[in-house]
């Protein structure tokens, strides 16, 4: 088993939940509780990447971030090195991959959230950010740990843009899922059986933890 890979995409998972943590939190206010036009157009920006080919997705990141872009020229002026078939890169092209993962279960959570009981805290004298920090957020706790548990294990599992954006560079960029590919290529059957066990056991194991929470959920069931 490439352990190295192993544990490059561990790694990359981590990093994509931290970074997103907050980036989910802001986007998920405005999609359940906000009045505005143009509330449709950002639902379905943020679905995106569900339907998008991953080659679609991964060209216009690499054109975004290349080192022709503002983007690659400062981030190559500030660093020393480009953003494209880097670590970096390739975390910034996990986090706009994965946002409807971190999404959509935690805005399913937040509105199913009783309106009552924010519409009590607001009587209390609680501002909106107040209410939706200490109100809201924590009753859809379930939601927003699920969407955790799905956005790392798909950065972990994920091939297209990832292969795209970063290449497959030993011990920059090389994943798991790319290891699994370079392992049948090369025929090499019994690695690519312990890698492929390895993410199968991550899928099974956040379906399961998935499960449990939607079952806590409804304990009539």
């Amino acid at each position: 088993m490439d352990w190295q890979a192993i544990l490059l995409s561990l790694k990359l998972a981590l990093w994509v939940v931290v970074l997103l943590l907050p980036v989910g939190l802001l986007l998920a206010w405005p999609l359940v509780f906000a009045r505005f036009r143009g509330k449709v157009v950002l639902d379905a920006l943020v679905s995106l990447p569900l339907v998008l080919p991953p080659t679609v997705l991964g060209f216009y990141l690499i054109v975004a971030m290349g080192p022709r872009s503002p983007i690659g020229r400062a981030w190559e002026a500030v660093t020393g090195h480009t953003l494209v078939f880097s670590f970096s890169g390739l975390v910034v092209a996990s986090v706009f991959l994965n946002v409807p993962f971190f999404i959509q279960p935690f805005v399913s959570a937040l509105a199913g959230v009783d309106r009552k009981l924010l519409e009590a805290a607001a009587t209390l004298g609680a501002g909106p950010v107040g209410i939706y920090f200490r109100v809201a957020v924590p009753l859809a706790w379930r939601g927003l740990v699920a969407g955790i548990i799905m956005t790392f294990a798909h950065a972990i599992g994920e091939f297209g843009v990832v292969l795209m954006v970063g290449g497959n560079l030993p011990g920059v960029t090389r994943t798991a899922a790319i290891a699994l590919f370079d392992q049948v290529q090369a025929l090499d059957l019994e690695g690519a059986n312990q890698t492929a066990l390895f993410l199968l056991a991550v899928s099974f194991t956040v379906l399961l933890c998935t499960s449990i929470l939607r079952a806590k959920e409804r304990p009539w069931s």
